[in-house]
């Protein structure tokens, strides 16, 4: 007796399942990069914002950590999970935005698909909040355009918009392609004569409000850090074609072709791409700009991702080898990517190994404290707070640890103040190390030796090690001004 073929939703929620439950063992196994460990140290400290981004991230940590411990699966759960959520939501947008059931399948696994996504969906950073959040919000609005509950969908996507607001400023982009979407399309353009996307904005500003709150009583950290990065600055040409080949690759060259396609269709007459595409037109038309001037780091489109995935579906038709070959290519890049940095000992591909930035920290921490006890050292300092962050992640120094510089970050309780009348241990990169700018800071900087990180027996990373004391200035309250500050992304 033949077996009946499974449903369109049973397919898909499969595949959420799989989009989840499958990225749990790499969570786990995998070492926390730099700015995962920083955001590890926000969520010891749960605040309303914080010195890079919105508490977002923080919270969900916070909240994995209750479930799995301070672990690297804890650290990493919720965004993990929210991995598989995406995946069932931008499958389901894509059936009630017109696909039918191919495309909508095809859609949620060529999000998965994107080598961005393959090898960095279960990453703690705030994208990972940002990308859910964008696309429930759209979600909703295709809710709302079914007609039952209308407005409570509107009033969900603003609570939507919201969360993602406080998850990353980028979601800010939303609200003009929300906008732009309801002009666009003649049989939602009568809903702006409603009071619903009027509320749905004044409710995603009210979730968004505690930040904005924040802000104002920490001297609007966040918001000059953030959009700082429009001021003015040299044009820079070079640069566009630089962002349009790095995004090509990230979203999978393939899909990035079909995307490109579906956006292009959907402003001429795909009514059905309206809705994921004007949602990601504003925040793509800002970064081409801010490229112009400026390097646009590669994870930053991410958020629109899912969107441009779904363009991409649509664009590629009812299949094909070319929709296979990237569904194959991006996954499975991305399933070898993860299986390889999990391994403890890799390194087989030298100083570009991707697992380079993540090996060697728990020796490395030992040597820190070993050097430190070595030097008399009272406290460790850093000039980046990726080191910080993975040292005091490591637990494996005996004594305060604090970046010198941009203490800007720090506005959190970071215990109890090191004895800046001792000599402290200050260690960074040495391509980042330069004696003329430490003596700015400290009247004595003795070399005191190079530490490596790495690979037992492979590529290495060499760090600078000085012994410093009598600081010049207030280390703790003011820090030590460099030339080469190391800044997450946007």
């Amino acid at each position: 007796m033949s077996r009946a073929p499974l449903t369109f939703g049973a397919r898909l929620g499969l595949l959420a399942l799989a989009a989840g439950l499958l990225r749990l063992a790499p969570a786990a196994l995998v070492h926390l990069t730099e700015d995962e460990s920083y955001y590890r140290i926000w969520a010891q400290h749960l605040q309303l914002g914080y010195y890079d981004h919105p508490p977002m991230i923080a919270w969900w940590i916070w909240l994995g950590q209750r479930i799995c411990g301070d672990t690297a699966l804890g650290v990493r759960l919720l965004p993990t999970l929210s991995a598989g959520a995406t995946t069932w939501l931008l499958g389901d947008l894509a059936r009630r935005l017109g696909g039918s059931e191919r495309i909508a399948f095809r859609a949620a696994l060529w999000w998965n698909a994107t080598f961005t996504v393959a090898l960095g969906g279960m990453l703690a950073i705030p994208d990972a909040p940002t990308c859910f959040f964008w696309i429930l919000s759209l979600w909703c609005l295709a809710r709302a355009g079914e007609g039952e509950g209308r407005g409570g969908w509107w009033l969900a996507a603003g609570a939507a918009a919201g969360l993602g607001l406080l998850s990353k400023y980028s979601t800010l982009f939303l609200a003009p392609g929300i906008l732009l979407w309801l002009l666009l399309d003649p049989q939602r353009r009568p809903e702006l004569r409603t009071p619903w996307p009027w509320l749905a904005a004044l409710l995603a500003a009210a979730v968004f409000s505690p930040n904005v709150v924040w802000n104002a009583q920490n001297h609007w950290l966040t918001f000059a850090k953030q959009f700082g990065r429009a001021a003015p600055s040299p044009l820079r040409p070079a640069g566009l074609p630089e962002f349009l080949l790095a995004q090509a690759f990230l979203l999978n060259p393939i899909i990035a072709v079909f995307a490109a396609r579906g956006v292009a269709s959907a402003l001429r007459a795909e009514r059905r791409l309206l809705l994921p595409a004007t949602s990601a037109l504003p925040f793509l038309g800002y970064l081409v700009i801010h490229s112009l001037h400026a390097r646009v780091q590669g994870h930053w489109p991410v958020p629109v991702y899912a969107p441009l995935a779904l363009c991409a579906a649509v664009a590629a038709g009812e299949g094909g080898r070319w929709s296979r070959l990237a569904s194959g290519l991006g996954i499975g890049v991305g399933a070898l990517a993860l299986v390889h940095m999990s391994v403890p000992r890799a390194g087989s591909l030298g100083v570009v190994d991707p697992a380079l930035p993540l090996a060697g920290w728990d020796r490395f921490a030992d040597d820190v404290e070993a050097l430190r006890q070595r030097e008399g050292a009272a406290w460790v300092g850093t000039l980046n707070y990726g080191l910080h962050a993975q040292l005091v992640g490591e637990g494996r120094v005996r004594a305060p640890v604090l970046q010198v510089s941009e203490r800007a970050r720090y506005r959190l309780d970071e215990g109890p103040r090191p004895d800046f009348t001792r000599p402290g241990l200050l260690i960074d990169l040495d391509r980042r190390m330069d004696r003329a700018d430490v003596l700015r800071c400290f009247a004595v900087v003795e070399p005191v030796g190079v530490l490596e990180r790495g690979f037992e027996a492979g590529p290495v990373q060499r760090y600078a090690a000085f012994r410093v004391a009598q600081p010049r200035r207030d280390v703790w309250a003011d820090g030590c001004h460099m030339r080469n500050e190391v800044l997450p992304g946007f």
